[in-house]
C-alpha cells in the first residue's frame, strides 16, 4: 500500500489484505500476551548499564520468547533452560556483587553474564512466564544438594527450578549445574526442602500453598519490585 494511502471499505475484501490483517492481529495478540514485560525497556536498561552486549542479549531473549510462544511447554523449559545456562557463569554473590546473599534480577545477571543458583532459577521462572507457561507450573525450590568436587563430598544448600504440568505430577527439574532436565525421581542428589513463586509457600508434598511468599521471604519481595521497575511485570 503506497505512503498516505487510506483504507476504505473495500480495502479487507481482497485475500492478500485479508491475511495481512489477520498477521497484523495475531501480532498485537502476542504483544497482549507479552504485557508486563517491557523489552524495549530492558534493552535500553541494559545498554546503559552494561553495554551493547547486554542489550544485544536482551534482544535475543526477545525474539527467543516470541518464538516459544505457541511452543511446546517441553520446548519451551529446554531452550530457556539452555540460554540461561550458556549466557550466565556460575559465581558466588560475594565475587559478584561483594555481598554473601544478593537475588539479582535477570537483568542483572544478564548485564554481569554471571549468577549464582538462585540468579539461574529467578531468570528462568520469569522467562518461562513470559514464554506463556502459567505460574501455577512454575516454582522456585530450595533443596539441599549432594555435591562431589574431585572425591571430596558435601551437602550444600541449592536452588532449582521446578516444572509442575499438573500440581500432583512429579515435577522436572532446571539446575544451573546439570545441563539436562530430568524428573525430580532421577535427581538422587537433590533433596527438597520448600518451594514457591509469587503467588505461595509450598512445604513437602501438600499441592496446596502454606502461605504467601513475599510476606516471609523478603529478598524475593525485593527482587520482584526490581523487576518490576526493571521492565518485568
Amino acid at each position: 500500500m503506497p505512503t498516505g494511502s487510506k483504507i476504505n471499505s473495500n480495502t479487507f475484501k481482497r485475500p492478500f489484505s485479508i491475511a495481512v490483517f489477520m498477521m497484523l492481529m495475531l501480532f498485537c495478540f502476542s504483544c497482549i500476551f507479552a504485557a508486563g514485560y517491557d523489552f524495549d525497556k530492558l534493552g535500553a536498561l541494559a545498554k546503559q548499564r552494561y553495554g551493547e552486549e547486554a542489550q544485544k542479549d536482551i534482544e535475543e531473549l526477545q525474539q527467543l520468547v516470541y518464538q516459544l510462544k505457541t511452543a511446546p511447554d517441553a520446548e519451551k523449559l529446554k531452550k530457556i533452560n539452555d540460554f540461561f545456562n550458556k549466557k550466565m557463569l556460575f559465581a558466588d554473590d560475594i565475587e559478584i556483587w561483594g555481598q554473601s546473599d544478593y537475588w539479582s534480577s535477570p537483568l542483572e545477571s544478564i548485564g554481569r553474564q554471571a549468577g549464582d543458583c538462585e540468579d539461574f532459577s529467578i531468570a528462568k521462572y520469569m522467562f518461562l512466564k513470559a514464554a506463556n507457561i502459567p505460574n501455577s507450573k512454575l516454582r522456585l525450590t530450595y533443596v539441599r544438594a549432594q555435591l562431589n568436587n574431585g572425591g571430596q563430598k558435601s551437602v550444600k544448600a541449592h536452588m532449582v527450578l521446578s516444572y509442575y504440568s499438573t500440581p500432583q505430577a512429579e515435577p522436572l527439574i532446571l539446575d544451573n549445574l546439570v545441563a539436562v532436565i530430568y524428573p525430580a525421581s532421577e535427581r538422587k542428589d537433590l533433596s527438597p526442602i520448600f518451594s514457591f513463586n509469587d503467588k505461595g509457600i509450598w512445604v513437602g508434598s501438600n499441592p496446596n500453598p502454606k502461605d504467601d511468599a513475599q510476606s516471609h521471604l523478603s529478598k524475593w519481595r525485593d527482587v520482584l519490585l526490581r523487576m518490576q521497575m526493571e521492565g518485568l511485570e
